[in-house]
């Protein structure tokens, strides 16, 4: 058995459209990160068809798992863990990287730990931030989910809000199609909204008076397509710049004050955001800005990590191995998996 301070796990990521596998050191060192895209091949629908991600994730993974070894320089025997993305995500897609996981497991040897997918955006954050350690406030927005998190302690969460609706990137998705600027709906929003007015239209911004730090995408998005219908009704044109720009900024101030209020009132002085949409560069700058202003230490994963990735399961598995965390070869995949379950 190798010491505790040198453990080397073989991560394995499924959960939607990227198959992706990786070696993480520790928890924070990336030997290797390995990410095979779908995405071209989902554009051509307009976004994720799960039966195709499925067959193509069977296609790539035994590839994928092969060169993050390689990368690495390292061999199967080299591996003290194997950790995979069991929930939330796409059941089918999931079941491709926890049959992958447990076959490796069963076949080497090797202690299997599950890893829940959200807890792998949180911990994209620790691969590149050396100082950060919880506790500390952690917005996750993607296109399946958007949570506001405390991260009390490694493995330990208390989810503070989350969408009632349409997730954040979701909501990007449905506009971007809206707006004739089709899939994957996040980047092109970023890029076009460069050229618009975010000021051009004002979107409503929904709070929930039961739970202030609870998120609603659905109506900016339904506004969004009012708008454009009423444009087309009366005859006039409408600007596709001006519309992702305000569109975006709606959710952008929404993020910010819910997950600045969350900062405030649990007296936190790190916030941190994670998920695809952590990427966006209109919602960074913001989340610069209002942390500065609250003198809140700010951290983000670079957007390479911020999308599905194995490194971040690395992550979440490495510590989640510190804690004891072993499954059997039982261990099935769960779509609809809680932040905080076992």
């Amino acid at each position: 058995m190798k010491e505790l301070t040198n453990i080397n796990i073989l991560a394995i990521e499924s959960s939607c459209d990227e198959t992706a596998a990786a070696v993480v050191c520790n928890g924070r060192e990336v030997l290797s990160n390995v990410i095979s895209s779908q995405i071209a091949l989902h554009t051509l629908y307009g976004g994720v068809v799960p039966e195709i991600a499925s067959r193509k994730h069977i296609e790539k993974i035994n590839q994928v798992i092969e060169e993050a070894l390689s990368e690495a320089g390292m061999t199967l025997d080299d591996i003290d863990a194997i950790g995979v993305t069991y929930g939330p995500g796409l059941v089918g897609a999931l079941l491709v990287g926890v049959a992958e996981a447990k076959a490796i497991a069963y076949a080497k040897k090797k202690p299997l730990v599950g890893v829940h997918h959200i807890e792998g955006h949180i911990s994209a954050n620790y691969i590149e931030h050396p100082d950060l350690e919880p506790p500390f406030i952690c917005l996750v927005a993607s296109g399946g989910h958007t949570h506001l998190v405390c991260v009390k302690d490694y493995g330990q969460y208390e989810i503070l809000g989350r969408t009632r609706d349409d997730a954040a990137g979701e909501a990007f998705d449905k506009v971007a199609r809206a707006i004739g600027l089709g899939y994957p709906g996040g980047p092109k929003i970023d890029k076009v909204s460069k050229e618009g007015n975010p000021e051009a239209i004002s979107f409503p911004h929904a709070h929930m008076e039961d739970a202030p730090f609870d998120f609603s995408f659905s109506g900016v998005k339904s506004a969004v397509l009012n708008y454009i219908n009423g444009c087309q009704m009366k005859g006039e044109s409408y600007s596709q710049a001006d519309i992702a720009a305000s569109f975006q900024k709606a959710v952008v101030d929404v993020l910010v004050e819910h997950s600045m209020k969350a900062v405030e009132m649990y007296g936190m002085n790190r916030f941190a955001i994670a998920g695809g949409v952590a990427s966006n560069s209109a919602l960074r700058a913001a989340m610069v800005a209002a942390c500065e202003k609250q003198g809140v230490k700010f951290y983000s994963p670079s957007p390479i990590l911020c999308t599905d990735n194995a490194a971040m399961i690395g992550a979440a598995a490495y510590y989640e191995y510190l804690a004891g965390t072993r499954h059997g070869l039982d261990l099935n995949a769960v779509p609809n998996l809680k932040l905080g379950e076992r």
